[in-house]
């Protein structure tokens, strides 16, 4: 792979070559790609979905949204260090074609900002509601009528593919999606496959999927216009990841690692001064002690050793990526830039106390299974009310939800997987908030 390619500023529906040193200073391509993301209502409905506790009312714990923004502003940080040193390394693509520091900054900002928006309600627990009513619930019933892959997209609901969906997907007045660029699309994609084969290789780009049936055309499109690496596993062609989707996802892994462990503290899940230490572990080669020491309050303490996290973190990710880029370029880094971290037990520790006081806490599962619940409900409402559209066997109650969600989903397609993927898709587009109140319309308790 080479940078030329990777940075390519192609949106969905161009006829002729976007080039860099033609771009208007004032507003590049790729920081569009950023305020297409954020003017979004996808993006929107993050302000109500699960980060750590479902349904949480608690004003400092954080959503979806206050994450993505996190995680963003560490993803532009990271692209500029690394797009600072590329552009060193690789003076031509400055000096001939244009590229400055911050465009890298502003590709994996963006990619950063959307990685998020195509999750469901619920946390990931909402993914695994979705496909357990495909594999297990009423929505089995649709097995022999759909190929093996249309049958693994909706058993294995995903949010990355979800998301690209999204990012992708040409909708009424949106002809090509948010028509983000090829860039950033390529940074998005941490699972650049289908959804079969299924975990053909322990390399982390083959842990999840990328995008669904729906969008493989498209798919394949980006991938080749970046340049990204092929192979073949079982017949089918999967592709290596772009470089930035690495520092894309280092981001992300920065920010839960930290600031999860940060909202764990706050909801009284650990203990504070136990929390603090696992923190003091990390930075200690960096802690001004007299300073720390100063700040009286818990949530000082606690803010103060976060900054100091991330940062180490920040430049410890931007050192490994720098001196893993012959390889990731050639394809061959099969593992996240933070397995490679020289705070990779500290890291190990926070991960594994934060699984056991807070994702798998009480209150936690006690609104998991709220949330099983309330989008089987969703999910068997709908699927019923359109397959009995399409067999001409529409209840008073079918019409009456028809009616309501009008325009929400595809109900008229004649493909039944298109029909149901974008069921799905409205379901997952759904803010916990919004969900449990169609849950209780559905059931009669709205009135």
């Amino acid at each position: 792979m080479n940078w030329e390619q990777l940075l390519s500023l192609t949106k969905q529906g161009d006829t002729k070559q976007r080039l860099r040193i033609d771009q208007d200073e004032t507003r590049l391509g790729f920081e569009v790609d950023y305020d297409r993301i954020i003017f979004s209502s996808a993006f929107r409905s993050l302000q109500d979905k699960t980060q750590v506790i479902p349904l949480s009312k608690t004003s400092f714990v954080h959503t979806r949204l206050t994450h993505s923004l996190e995680v963003s502003v560490v993803g532009r940080t990271l692209g500029r260090r690394v797009g600072k040193a590329i552009l060193e390394k690789y003076p031509g693509l400055q000096t001939k074609s244009g590229y400055q520091m911050n465009d890298f900054g502003a590709i994996v900002a963006a990619a950063a900002l959307a990685h998020d928006i195509g999750n469901p309600p619920f946390g990931h627990s909402g993914e695994k509601a979705i496909g357990e009513y495909f594999k297990s619930g009423k929505g089995k019933k649709y097995l022999e009528q759909l190929t093996a892959k249309q049958y693994q997209d909706l058993v294995h609901f995903e949010g990355n593919a979800n998301g690209f969906r999204i990012l992708a997907e040409t909708a009424q007045g949106a002809s090509g999606g948010l028509r983000v660029s090829y860039a950033t699309l390529g940074a998005f994609s941490k699972y650049p496959k289908a959804s079969l084969p299924y975990k053909p290789t322990k390399k982390i780009a083959h842990k999840k999927f990328g995008y669904f049936q729906s969008e493989a055309g498209f798919f394949h499109e980006v991938a080749e216009n970046l340049g990204l690496i092929k192979e073949e596993i079982d017949g089918e062609i999967c592709y290596q990841r772009h470089p930035l989707t690495y520092l894309v996802e280092a981001a992300d892994d920065i920010c839960y690692t930290i600031i999860d462990f940060e909202d764990g503290i706050n909801l009284g899940l650990l203990d504070e001064s136990y929390a603090l230490e696992y923190l003091i572990n990390l930075v200690k080669d960096r802690i001004n002690t007299e300073k720390y020491y100063q700040l009286e309050q818990t949530s000082h303490r606690l803010a103060y050793l976060r900054a100091l996290s991330i940062g180490a973190l920040i430049e410890d990710t931007v050192s490994i990526f720098l001196e893993k880029e012959e390889a990731i370029l050639k394809g061959e880094l099969h593992e996240d830039l933070l397995s490679h971290s020289r705070y990779k037990a500290q890291i190990t520790d926070i991960i594994q106390k934060s699984k056991e006081k807070i994702y798998e806490s009480k209150e936690v599962t006690e609104k998991e299974i709220v949330g099983y619940q309330v989008l089987n409900t969703l999910l068997d409402t709908y699927c019923t009310a359109v397959d009995n559209f399409q067999n001409n066997n529409t209840t008073a109650f079918d019409r009456l939800i028809l009616r309501k969600e009008n325009g929400n989903f595809d109900y008229e397609n004649e493909d039944l997987y298109l029909r149901l993927i974008s069921i799905c898709q409205y379901v997952a587009s759904l803010t916990d908030g919004n969900a449990f109140e169609k849950y209780k319309e559905i059931k009669g308790m709205a009135l």
